[in-house]
């Protein structure tokens, strides 16, 4: 409860206050800085504010800490947060110091990072924005060319990805998507037990499995720790796994199994329609599982697997597989695999082949019950990110972008809320 006397002493001791302490506080520039001057001037109008260190100051060496006079002062500016709608500016007399060693360096602003025209607080609204925004859009928002807002992201980004640790990740899972145009492709890691991305690198080829290893090792980790790795069934993924991470168990995925088998079906589906079959207007009822398909779809799949016997037992293979792999029943996928084998099915005889050529890494799913379900999802984040910002001029800004956005890095951000 506020009391009149009171309200009126608050009312009394602010009408008291000029402007520039007012925007001293509100700046928290902390002790030995103060406001000397503000302006609302300039075409568009910009609020300019003139900040000063206070006489006889002493600031800390950059880099050994020792507190020295001022030797001499640099000029300064910084782009602040908006003053409600209004750009903000603010300038200042740096200090230099001279040390014990004679050596002559620019001190630390508290309000901004050193090299940096943008203060801490006008920086970490930047990165809030460019988590939900194109770069582009925020860049003709605020008003700044967008390789400044870059550079901001840079900083930022990589300074926290190289902080990170990966000591206790012992599980990941790796998988492609593209980076633009003209099958240029990255390759994902993910940790598979936190679901953060931990590394983006370009290709798809076994390197990239190196490159992991050696940043695991950048991370305080070892290629020894990693025990799982999911993917899917690329050649070179499995010969870089086994190269760099011989004491891992690879692990396929069930997504990717049933995708081979959805094309076995289809290939299935196209000889019939090649031999004669009046199959018109059945393709995306024989695609999918059934709890995805409307009631229409499910009769229009019953009907046709009821008069094509053939396409029948392939549906009847796909859908058997799909129920074995959510057991954990290895001879039930042995008997599988004999089945397919002898269904005059040539797509799912090929298809045996391939699980019994993968047999350890499908086997390894049915007991680990590891997915790439959630490197997917991260994956088309990714390529949302990039239509939104109708692709990336570079791999290094698509690669900034996916850290920003999956990684869960810790910026270490001044907090944009009142204190």
């Amino acid at each position: 409860m506020t009391f009149p006397l009171e309200k009126s002493l608050r009312v009394k001791s602010f009408s008291t206050m000029d402007p520039n302490q007012l925007f001293e506080m509100a700046l928290q520039l902390g002790s030995g800085w103060k406001v000397v001057r503000s302006e609302f001037c300039g075409e568009p109008r910009r609020l300019e504010l003139w900040l000063d260190f206070l006489p006889g100051t002493k600031f800390p060496d950059p880099q050994s800490g020792e507190l020295c006079p001022v030797h001499d002062t640099s000029n300064k500016q910084w782009r602040h947060l908006n003053f409600w709608q209004y750009e903000t500016i603010l300038h200042a007399r740096v200090p230099r110091i001279r040390n014990t060693a004679g050596d002559v360096r620019l001190v630390d602003v508290p309000w901004a990072r050193a090299g940096s025209g943008f203060t801490l607080m006008m920086e970490a609204f930047v990165l809030l924005l460019c988590q939900q925004m194109p770069v582009a859009s925020v860049a003709e928002m605020l008003g700044i060319h967008d390789t400044l807002l870059w550079r901001i992201l840079a900083y930022y980004v990589e300074k926290a990805q190289a902080e990170r640790s990966w000591a206790g990740v012992d599980s990941v899972l790796v998988d492609e998507t593209s980076a633009r145009k003209g099958h240029r492709y990255v390759t994902n890691v993910l940790n598979a037990k936190s679901r953060e991305l931990l590394l983006m690198v370009e290709g798809r080829e076994s390197t990239a499995l190196r490159a992991f290893a050696e940043e695991l090792a950048h991370h305080g980790g070892s290629a020894e720790q990693i025990k799982l790795i999911g993917m899917d069934m690329s050649p070179a993924y499995i010969k870089g796994a086994k190269e760099h991470f011989p004491e891992a168990r690879i692990v396929f995925d069930r997504f990717h199994v049933m995708l081979m088998a959805g094309r076995a079906l289809d290939e299935v589906r196209k000889e019939l329609r090649r031999a004669g079959a009046d199959l018109s207007g059945d393709l995306w009822a024989l695609r999918g599982n059934e709890w995805t398909r409307s009631k229409e779809q499910l009769e229009r799949r019953r009907k046709a697997c009821a008069q094509y016997p053939k396409l029948g037992r392939a549906m009847m293979l796909r859908e058997a597989l799909q129920d074995i792999l959510e057991s954990e029943d290895e001879h039930s996928l042995r008997w599988w695999c004999w089945r397919a084998s002898v269904s005059r099915l040539e797509p799912f005889k090929k298809l045996a082949a391939s699980i019994r050529e993968h047999w350890k890494g499908i086997v390894a799913f049915m007991q680990t019950r590891i997915t790439n379900g959630a490197i997917e999802a991260v994956n088309g984040l990714l390529q949302l990110a990039k239509r939104m910002a109708r692709g990336f001029r570079s791999f290094r800004n698509f690669q900034l972008m996916a850290y920003l956005k999956a990684g869960k890095l810790k910026l270490n951000l001044p907090s944009l809320s009142p204190t």
